[in-house]
């Protein structure tokens, strides 16, 4: 590789860096403060940069909140991408989204109460612009989840139903397990809802 090459993946990855830094301290603060109490000011001296090349990054307090929500997805994706090919479908998709989504794991949140966050983002998402921005993360994530399905599976991602199917499951299970993780008066460990949530779905939904 070039040396121009070597500086544009630095570049990259500064920037990468830069954007999920922004996407935590929004999410840390309005978790702590709500979101009409934190500025994008507050964001931005929270990473140590200008409110400026917070604009850059993110057009509102909102977008920058639901990145998270859309980098986890895309991590889960390429994860589904690294997993073995003879690997059963539902069982790569399960051991990708357990290793991308441990968010009791998050070196971001190992200090916080569990109880306590939960609450603080039972808060935030019920905000209406926050709402917004994550159904355009979510449609986004799925997008591209369906297109590493009919790479996987040799279907087309246009004329086959199946990877766009394949994808809004597992879309519709994270979010269903988040919604119980966060409304539950004792929150099971996370990894087991979702082990639990996508054999569920794998089997075909049976009746209980």
């Amino acid at each position: 590789m070039s040396i121009e090459g070597v500086g544009e993946g630095l570049r990259e990855r500064k920037k990468r860096a830069t954007r999920i830094a922004l996407s935590w301290a929004a999410i840390r603060l309005c978790a702590e403060r709500g979101l009409d109490n934190v500025r994008v000011e507050d964001i931005a001296a929270e990473v140590g940069v200008s409110p400026r090349t917070f604009n850059n990054y993110f057009s509102s307090k909102g977008e920058a909140i639901a990145f998270r929500h859309l980098e986890r997805a895309r991590q889960i994706t390429e994860e589904l991408r690294a997993r073995p090919a003879s690997e059963p479908l539902w069982e790569a998709i399960t051991h990708a989204v357990l290793t991308r989504f441990g968010l009791g794991q998050e070196a971001h949140m190992e200090d916080t109460d569990v109880q306590q966050w939960a609450s603080a983002l039972r808060l935030m998402l019920a905000e209406p612009a926050l709402q917004g921005e994550t159904l355009k993360a979510d449609a986004q994530a799925e997008a591209e989840l369906a297109a590493a399905v009919a790479e996987r599976t040799g279907t087309d991602l246009i004329g086959d139903l199946y990877p766009r199917l394949v994808a809004a499951s597992v879309g519709a299970a994270l979010r269903t397990v988040m919604g119980h993780w966060m409304h539950a008066r004792s929150p099971a460990p996370i990894t087991d809802l979702l082990i639990d949530a996508l054999r569920q779905v794998s089997a075909g939904l049976p009746v209980p």
